[in-house]
């Protein structure tokens, strides 16, 4: 399957045209659009939510990924990922730094290949989704293999939030797995305490809980942690 990582949002022609060109040349390959708000331009905080939510994807699954603030620039080069059997398709400006950190085995090619037509500011439509589509075909890929290394010296775990999602509910970079439950985080100028779920606090009341991928995520039980608490993606979260 081919499946979708963006921050272009489900408003606009946008996903619609990427699919369009992956079901026109992948044809008997199954799309999901799995996010579509991503982080905004924000290919660090974006570069923790698709280490998280793309961990449990089976061998063989291909990511298209772009949160690309430079399109058009080629400041960041277009790469091909193969990361532990998966491979992704997007830019090198980052966004898989940590994705490729957690990982065993990492091969990377840089993209030569250009369409006839490629459009200044959407690479994902006439570049990316293209690529995706050839190596779900199983062609070659269509660049030259480069030694890996990462953009950024970001830390493996990232203490502020890294999403927000329609619930009101705030995820952090945070693996669970590393923070104790008898930790108190401040977030804001609130202390936060754990709970297992929601519904271990009253109704209104914040926690810090591991969410479904493993991650620390603040929220409010019948309430919008991003509103009550007047967080953003970016603020940082005192462990």
């Amino acid at each position: 399957m081919i499946v979708i990582f963006t921050d272009y949002g489900l408003q606009g022609p946008y996903i619609g045209q990427v699919e369009a060109v992956l079901h026109l040349h992948a044809r008997d390959k199954k799309v999901i659009n799995l996010v579509s708000n991503a982080p905004r331009q924000n290919p660090k905080a974006s570069a923790y939510l698709l280490a998280a939510v793309t961990q449990d994807f089976p061998g063989g699954t291909i990511f298209f990924c772009v949160v690309d603030p430079g399109v058009g620039s080629f400041k960041d080069e277009p790469v091909v990922m193969k990361i532990d059997k998966r491979w992704y398709v997007g830019p090198d400006n980052g966004l898989f730094d940590i994705v490729t950190r957690r990982a065993t085995q990492v091969e990377c090619w840089k993209i030569n290949w250009r369409p006839q037509k490629l459009s200044a500011s959407f690479h994902g439509r006439d570049l990316y989704a293209p690529v995706c589509a050839m190596i779900a075909n199983g062609l070659d890929i269509p660049g030259e293999k480069i030694e890996w290394r990462n953009k950024h010296d970001w830390p493996d775990n990232l203490n502020e939030i890294i999403y927000i999602d329609h619930f009101g509910n705030c995820v952090t970079g945070r693996s669970a797995g590393e923070v104790s439950k008898e930790t108190v985080l401040k977030a804001g100028k609130i202390k936060v305490t754990h709970a297992n779920t929601f519904s271990a606090v009253p109704e209104g009341q914040a926690c810090w809980y591991e969410n479904s991928n493993g991650m620390v995520e603040i929220a409010v039980n019948h309430g919008n942690a991003e509103k009550t608490l007047g967080l953003s993606i970016g603020d940082r979260i005192i462990v």
